[in-house]
């Protein structure tokens, strides 16, 4: 997935720390990583050079209720289609939604 990040500018909504500290937060009470793991992880993500757009709440919501989503999903999506820019995601339901919506997609392999 970083090789198709190369000489890319990226693009996220601002919600993208807050799930990445979700996400995070997640393997920590379930016990599958540490807390330095965790503090090592963040460190990674915040050199990561991404720029925080923004996105409209009512068309991310619109999204999320057609597609039946949850709007963390449709916050991403609407970033792809306001921006036109690809989405990159290795979410094959996410990618499904976008598809059907129009956006570009990245084709990543896990």
């Amino acid at each position: 997935m970083i090789g198709a990040t190369r000489g890319a500018e990226l693009i996220a909504p601002p919600s993208v720390p807050w799930e990445i500290g979700n996400a995070l937060s997640a393997m920590l009470r379930r016990r599958r990583v540490s807390e330095e793991e965790v503090l090592k992880a963040i460190g990674e993500f915040e050199r990561i050079p991404l720029a925080l757009v923004d996105v409209e709440l009512d068309e991310s919501l619109r999204l999320a209720s057609q597609m039946g989503i949850y709007a963390y999903d449709a916050y991403l999506i609407r970033c792809a289609l306001r921006y036109r820019c690809p989405l990159l995601t290795l979410d094959r339901r996410l990618a499904q939604h976008a598809g059907r919506l129009g956006a570009q997609l990245v084709e990543v392999g896990e």
